[in-house]
């Protein structure tokens, strides 16, 4: 995998979270650096342990599967994606909650959440023998940049951007996976 498609890849994977900070924003309805440091650091941490979590998971099964792996990491890439495309199209509840959702058990909800997809995308690393440091050092700060962003926007550009956000990381996560199945069926 080339350097560029690890970025997109960790890029995509922080869509959901960015999505989700844009709602956090939404809700906060005020700057707040101490509520989007909060959110950051979440996201940003889940999605730096969930790729090294797969890797690990998908290292120990390696000899059971090497036979299909790349069609496991097409797979996985394409139901994360898949799922965050159709996500986009979803309809969300609109209303906010009365608690502050950048805080305790609501904030770990949302880190876990957001970050499933990066477990999955570690697995498929694993499968096409890629290392995952790379890509989950990216996912992490990206994550967290893209979060502490996206809470200090989030009142102005959560109904716009967060959908179409969620949908282009969802599309270049299927992309990277057919390209993946591509070049294992062309060797």
């Amino acid at each position: 995998m080339s350097f560029v498609e690890m970025l997109l890849s960790a890029a995509s994977l922080s869509m959901d979270a960015f999505a989700a900070s844009l709602g956090i924003g939404a809700c906060l309805g005020v700057h707040s650096f101490a509520a989007a440091f909060r959110v950051g650091a979440a996201c940003g941490t889940f999605q730096f342990v969930m790729p090294l979590a797969g890797w690990w998971l998908g290292s120990r099964f390696l000899e059971s599967i090497s036979e299909y792996d790349h069609w496991l990491a097409f797979a996985l890439l394409l139901l994360v994606g898949g799922g965050m495309i159709r996500e986009s199209f979803s309809e969300e509840d609109s209303t906010c909650s009365p608690s502050d959702p950048s805080c305790g058990i609501a904030l770990f909800v949302v880190a876990l959440a957001t970050s499933i997809d990066a477990l999955a995308v570690g697995i498929g690393f694993a499968a096409i023998g890629e290392p995952v440091m790379p890509l989950s050092s990216s996912a992490g700060i990206i994550t967290a940049l893209l979060c502490f962003a996206g809470v200090l926007a989030g009142f102005r550009t959560a109904l716009f951007l967060g959908r179409k956000a969620e949908f282009a990381g969802g599309v270049v996560l299927c992309i990277i996976g057919a390209n993946i199945l591509r070049m294992h069926l062309a060797a």
